[in-house]
């Protein structure tokens, strides 16, 4: 059932129509669907594309998705990538063809996109206290028997509003909880000490509309954090679970959760997950890394575990954000078409990879361009020598932080190597 309703999701995404909504599409393209203008393959370079465009290597997607498949495969964890990366149904289709266990989510609006498309495994990492919200859930658990949600708890009044939500919404099903252990004094979301921890639980087994499944909490969050800091705090999180099972607040469950793992320390947690001992029930390691699916060319280029363990693998940066240079008004200075309505620029400014020939279409490296500045529409790019750049050549940018990359684009080439565009990844944020 959810399969049909994923296929069918996708099906509609390819026949929604062409038009000004979708920046740096072809003008002709108006009117066609998505699908009919995938299946002309046009070329990014030469076929009606306008800068700025935002592209997606397909070869770079297709090996992440690879690589991250069977890394949690090696080390016996399941998977959940973050969906509030990309917010594209199309590659979280992908993402459960490689094996993923669900989806992760941070807020309600991204669990209905999710459920829209028929995902039928929802983690949320976030507390879930909006009234609303929680009649919608329970009106889907109630709808649909094999839809499996989850999500975290960190307060007593968080638990209150649940359950006076729930039962007013006439609930029929629990809701699956996780008590969230914090990183530490400074951090983000998440209880402070094992006291706290231990007496969510029991406000947690007093109400019926609510269920403890796990644990969870994210590493990245550790004050100061380094290989030492994060092992200690993952060990804390493996030790709550134990505890909570040792005391049976487990009792009666098929599987345990036990969750964290963004994208910079997935190894650490790859590690200290392989010492969880055997509890009550067996337990669902559950990794909720999501930048990987495009990589990047900055912030998790630097941090990506696979930098300190590079016989795992490595993952390939797959945004080119293509713009071109509309003035060239010094020696020293270039203005691309692209600013901060189209590149991520939270992190790190973009960074010159390549430059494409505006006269014949050859490529070459963007030795001697730096990035200084965006403003709205427009990249301030240095230049080293007067020949570097001339009006009309295009320079393919890499972008920092996935996540607010793909916030910015609707809809998304995917682009083989030579330029052919193969399929158009939309956007819901």
């Amino acid at each position: 059932m959810a399969g049909e309703r994923l296929a069918q999701g996708l099906a509609e995404l390819a026949g929604e129509r062409v038009d000004h909504r979708f920046k740096g599409l072809p003008p002709d393209a108006e009117g066609r669907t998505v699908g009919e203008l995938a299946a002309e393959r046009r070329n990014l370079f030469r076929d009606g594309f306008t800068t700025p465009v935002l592209a997606l290597s397909a070869e770079s997607v297709a090996h992440n998705l690879a690589l991250l498949e069977t890394y949690t495969e090696r080390h016996g964890l399941a998977f959940a990538p973050h969906g509030k990366t990309c917010m594209a149904p199309q590659l979280f289709a992908r993402q459960l063809a490689h094996g993923a266990w669900g989806i992760t989510a941070a807020v309600p609006h991204q669990v209905r996109v999710y459920r829209r498309f028929g995902i039928d495994r929802i983690f949320l990492a976030n507390e879930l206290v909006d009234a609303a919200a929680l009649r919608w859930l329970a009106a889907e658990l109630a709808a649909d028997p094999g839809f499996r949600f989850v999500c975290y708890v960190d307060s007593l009044r968080g638990i209150e509003l649940m359950d006076t939500a729930l039962r007013e919404a006439g609930a029929t099903r629990p809701v699956d909880v996780v008590v969230e252990l914090g990183a530490g004094e400074g951090a983000r979301t998440g209880v402070r000490t094992g006291a706290e921890c231990l007496e969510l639980a029991d406000a947690i087994a007093g109400v019926d509309t609510l269920r403890l499944v796990g644990v969870a909490g994210y590493e990245g969050e550790v004050p100061d954090a380094g290989p030492e800091r994060v092992t200690a705090w993952l060990r804390r999180l493996v030790a709550l679970a134990v505890e909570f099972d040792a005391s049976g607040r487990f009792a009666d469950l098929d599987r345990i959760i036990v969750s964290a793992g963004g994208s910079a320390w997935f190894d650490a947690v790859a590690e200290v997950f392989a010492e969880i001992p055997e509890l009550s029930a067996p337990v669902l390691k559950l990794l909720r890394s999501g930048a990987y699916v495009s990589h990047d060319d900055g912030h998790y280029d630097a941090v990506t575990p696979f930098r300190r363990v590079p016989e795992e693998g490595a993952l390939r940066p797959a945004f080119r954000l293509w713009a071109q240079v509309v003035s060239r008004p010094t020696p020293e200075q270039a203005f691309l078409n692209a600013g901060k309505r189209d590149a991520a620029y939270d992190l790190h400014l973009p960074r010159a990879r390549v430059i494409r020939s505006g006269r014949d279409g050859t490529l070459r490296p963007a030795d001697g361009l730096t990035v200084t500045g965006l403003s709205d529409q427009h990249a301030w790019v240095a230049t080293e020598r007067p020949g570097d750049l001339e009006v009309g050549d295009w320079v393919g940018l890499g972008l920092s932080h996935p996540c607010t990359s793909f916030d910015k684009w609707q809809l998304i080439p995917l682009v083989e190597e030579d330029g052919t565009v193969t399929d158009y990844i939309r956007t819901f944020f």
